[in-house]
């Protein structure tokens, strides 16, 4: 018998006839002897529809409140999931984040998890109930309430699977899988039978919707199996697992676009040691994560610093940008939010090169000129105006031969 961590995300659970879908998909796991954990999302709409009506309150709510409000819409999946199970014969309980123990720091609206007591599961799977988790939501050190972030409830999901040491955890969605980018946007994407920790980690960071970044970073840590797969079929989806021999072979294993990208420029910045850092301690205080980075050497002793941070994030960044330009003696702050970040993420990068030119020379074929650079061990991401960015996603994609074969096709080798 296993232990396994079953997570539906908000399209899986849209509308009662979906959560009933998925009350069935729990209950033949469980019948097979498994013991089951599901964790769920709000319905699909409903986390942007408490957004709005927040701001048709206030146009600036407290973070506080935002979380207080946002919590409830998981809440609300996993009582519905858990009377669903009951109806089909199935013993089930819906618990908060806070109920079974989910503690986190105090950021709100972006809290990380700090630990779990998981006796409250414990307890429940001894007694052969399902557990039914609300996702997304924990508890801070003086009992608020506190949310994870968007994608917040993957990271429910794997942070219960290693808290109880379950055998694996199933990230179920509305796609079969991890593509080699997304099928979307590129017809021709396939579908991965595998990927590495860290090559799921740099597709989930750039952009790759289907998981969230930090569910991999405690997946990879823990070496927690975890498998994304449908509700809506029986394809055995992708099995996110350690680096091994014939994932080296495929120099590029996948494409990312990532639209969500705001570019910040301080010009004019004093040419002096400290400066810099003066700017981005204050970002980092203020829980705004930078990208990337250039700092370009001007003249009169003065230098451009460039940074990206989330689009949502702009409006914050630049508040403060400019008041630390001012006390540094800086000069004007420039915003622009019509850039994308386009990226190639692969292990086999490690021994194969000439990927960066390759990379290069198809942007440049298309005429689509490069605004900033950043690079890793398995990861070359450039940031381009945004009206490019699915162009340079399909023409990447072919370089290098990515594209699925099919009958007939006259590329199938």
């Amino acid at each position: 018998m296993s232990r396994i961590v079953m997570k539906f995300g908000g399209t899986s659970v849209r509308d009662i006839d979906r959560i009933r879908h998925v009350a069935g998909r729990v209950a033949k796991v469980r019948r097979e002897g498994h013991e089951v954990v599901a964790v769920v999302s709000a319905m699909a709409g409903d986390t942007d529809r408490l957004i709005r009506l927040a701001h048709e309150i206030t146009p600036d709510p407290s973070d506080r409140e935002l979380d207080m409000l946002l919590s409830s819409g998981e809440r609300i999946t996993s009582a519905l999931l858990a009377m669903a199970l009951s109806t089909d014969g199935i013993p089930a309980r819906s618990f908060s984040g806070r109920q079974v123990g989910i503690h986190t720091d105090s950021t709100h609206t972006k809290a990380r998890i700090e630990r779990i007591d998981g006796a409250r599961l414990e307890q429940s799977l001894r007694e052969g109930v399902v557990p039914v988790v609300a996702g997304f939501q924990g508890i801070s050190p003086s009992e608020d309430v506190t949310t994870l972030g968007r994608g917040g409830s993957d990271t429910t999901a794997v942070a219960l699977a290693v808290a109880i040491a379950a055998d694996r955890c199933d990230i179920y969605t509305d796609v079969t899988g991890v593509f080699t980018a997304d099928p979307n946007m590129v017809p021709r994407a396939r579908k991965l039978d595998r990927i590495s920790y860290e090559e799921m980690l740099e597709m989930a960071a750039l952009g790759a919707k289907v998981l969230h970044s930090r569910s991999v970073e405690f997946a990879m840590r823990y070496r927690m199996p975890l498998r994304v797969l449908s509700t809506f079929s029986e394809d055995p989806g992708t099995l996110v697992t350690e680096e091994d021999r014939t994932m080296e072979q495929m120099v590029v294993s996948g494409v990312t676009l990532d639209r969500n990208q705001a570019q910040v420029v301080v010009c004019d910045v004093p040419d002096r040691p400290g400066l810099a850092a003066t700017l981005f301690r204050e970002l980092s205080d203020n829980a705004l994560i930078v990208d990337m980075i250039v700092q370009n050497v001007g003249q009169d002793h003065l230098t451009d610093i460039s940074f990206t941070v989330p689009r949502s994030e702009a409006r914050k960044t630049l508040r403060i940008a400019r008041d630390v330009a001012t006390r540094i003696g800086a000069g004007q702050v420039k915003t622009r939010e019509d850039i994308s970040k386009i990226s190639i993420v692969g292990v086999g990068m490690r021994s194969h090169s000439g990927v960066a030119a390759r990379m290069f020379e198809t942007l440049a074929a298309e005429g689509i000129n490069i605004l900033m650079i950043s690079t890793s061990e398995i990861k070359i991401s450039c940031l381009i105006d945004e009206k490019y960015g699915e162009l340079a996603a399909r023409v990447i994609h072919s370089t290098f031969g990515l594209d699925r074969n099919e009958p007939g096709d006259p590329s199938r080798g």
